[in-house]
């Protein structure tokens, strides 16, 4: 039994994986942008190989240097339990690097010792990262094992940025006792502290470290780097006291987040959500505008569109990007299950105006500012009746009960002849894809009308030019009126 307990300790079940089967893909597509796993060699200090990956954005953006956090796996884990992490931190322009310890995985070693040695790979990594001069600073994300790992080391180097601590214990010593109450092992207390102490000199000898350091609960006053702690209310393994204890004495700034569940359960989404907004106060990753290319193109397929010299591609970029968001979220529901983040795909702007409903309507617009221009060229005589039918379409695109869907994008729908309606869709029909990026950058021109008191005079007063940006902030605030806020936020993760 006491050999049982020690293989608990140094040498549990080891995860023996083939990388390209259980790790994202060497170049994946996560939220329409392109990414690239990168997997290295590292050698630590006691000669043994260290497994890694890197998953950074493909191409990585020039003179931009992105944050990068270190993900720490538990007990008998590998690198393939960073997959969740990359799912959420890559979008918010956060690389992430995972490995395996030595003595997990598929790296050297033979033993593991709880995070002991693993805090001494994990300089070794840190090493590594501020050598490169792709990336800025780093962050910790630590889980069981990996979580303590991240204490030790964040003890030693107070330059890492934010640490997230997920079912640390507090003290090896108390860990093993109490989990000789949780098996139900019946033996006197006098001889399990004996077995104990056998079991110390045993592992001292195999492993080269002693269960004894491993105590977080003296090097949490000493560490003062912001800190998100997480537990599961019902881990019978590291029981929640071990994360209160550690927290108590925690120097830096901190945070503690209780969640349902048991040590191995997946943990909830708003938990994962915490962690990305911690990571995201605490690394300051570059905005989007930085860290996306200088065209639209690369990460949005804009078809037979063309963007003008004038057009602003940052506002278009936000006008898709909410249409994507909007599109999924009313494409599912609080009971679906989830998609994984890999079967994304990028789908052209046309075919995203097309797909979203609360957005049809840009074509209406279209033809209402076509209709506009050959009424004015001919001397604005049927202004007043497009008015009124332009208003009441206009109530209808922003009402959540119109039914005038059939009618979007219909040239007979301006108030005009069949005739003209059917010429003006076939003389603008090679001109679609120009004439929709137009109304994107091109608000409708306003009518004013004379009082009532002259009907016969109709005439259309000029109105001065607008700035672009105006003219685009302009058409932001309609598309917002015509899109549905949102509720609630949901992040879609791969399992």
């Amino acid at each position: 039994m006491i050999e049982q307990f020690i293989n608990f300790v140094i040498r549990p079940p080891r995860a023996d994986y083939n990388p390209d089967q259980y790790l994202w893909e060497a170049e994946f597509t996560l939220a329409g942008r392109n990414y690239k796993r990168q997997d290295l060699e590292l050698q630590n200090g006691r000669g043994h190989i260290l497994k890694c990956s890197h998953y950074v954005p493909s191409p990585f953006p020039e003179n931009t240097p992105l944050p990068c956090v270190i993900y720490c796996h538990g007990n008998s884990g590998c690198r393939a339990d960073a997959n969740e992490a990359a799912a959420i931190l890559l979008p918010s322009n956060i690389t992430v690097f995972t490995l395996d310890f030595s003595g997990s995985g598929i790296s050297g070693g033979d033993y593991v010792s709880l995070g002991w040695h693993e805090k001494d790979d994990l300089k070794v990594v840190v090493s590594f990262l501020r050598s490169n001069k792709q990336i800025s600073c780093i962050g910790l994300w630590g889980r069981s094992m990996g979580a303590v790992t991240c204490l030790l080391y964040g003890a030693e180097d107070p330059s890492i940025a934010g640490i997230v601590l997920d079912s640390a214990f507090s003290n090896l010593f108390n860990l093993m006792m109490e989990l000789v109450d949780v098996y139900k092992i019946r033996l006197p207390k006098f001889t399990v502290k004996m077995a104990v102490q056998y079991m110390r000199r045993v592992i001292q000898k195999k492993a080269k470290f002693d269960i004894m350091d491993l105590n977080c609960a003296q090097v949490a006053p000493k560490t003062f780097i912001p800190a998100l702690f997480g537990h599961a209310t019902e881990d019978i393994f590291i029981q929640p006291h071990h994360s209160d204890s550690i927290f108590n004495l925690y120097a830096g700034d901190k945070n503690i987040i209780k969640f349902e569940g048991d040590h191995n359960s997946p943990r909830p989404q708003f938990y994962y959500d915490s962690v990305c907004i911690f990571f995201f106060n605490v690394l300051r990753p570059p905005q989007t505008s930085s860290a996306r290319s200088s065209t639209v193109g690369t990460y949005y397929d804009l078809g037979d569109l063309k963007v003008g010299a004038g057009m602003d591609e940052g506002l278009l970029y936000e006008i898709i990007a909410g249409l994507r968001t909007v599109g999924t979220d009313t494409a599912s529901t609080s009971s679906a299950p989830h998609r994984p983040l890999n079967d994304l795909t990028t789908k052209s702007v046309s075919q995203l105006l097309t797909e979203t409903g609360a957005f049809t309507d840009v074509d209406s617009l279209l033809d209402q500012d076509c209709a506009l221009t050959d009424m004015e060229g001919n001397g604005g005589s049927d202004l007043a009746h497009l008015q009124e039918k332009t208003n009441g379409k206009n109530e209808e695109c922003c009402s959540p009960s119109s039914s005038n869907q059939e009618s979007w994008g219909r040239c007979s729908s301006l108030g005009v002849s069949d005739e003209e309606s059917s010429s003006d869709c076939t003389r603008n029909a090679n001109h679609r894809n120009q004439t929709t990026l137009k109304a994107l950058a091109t608000p409708l021109r306003r009518i004013q009308r004379k009082p009532k008191d002259s009907p016969k005079e109709k005439s259309v007063q000029s109105i001065p030019k607008k700035p672009k940006r105006e003219k685009l902030e302009s058409l932001s605030q309609r598309l917002r009126r015509c899109i549905p806020r949102r509720k609630k936020h949901t992040r879609h993760l791969s399992s």
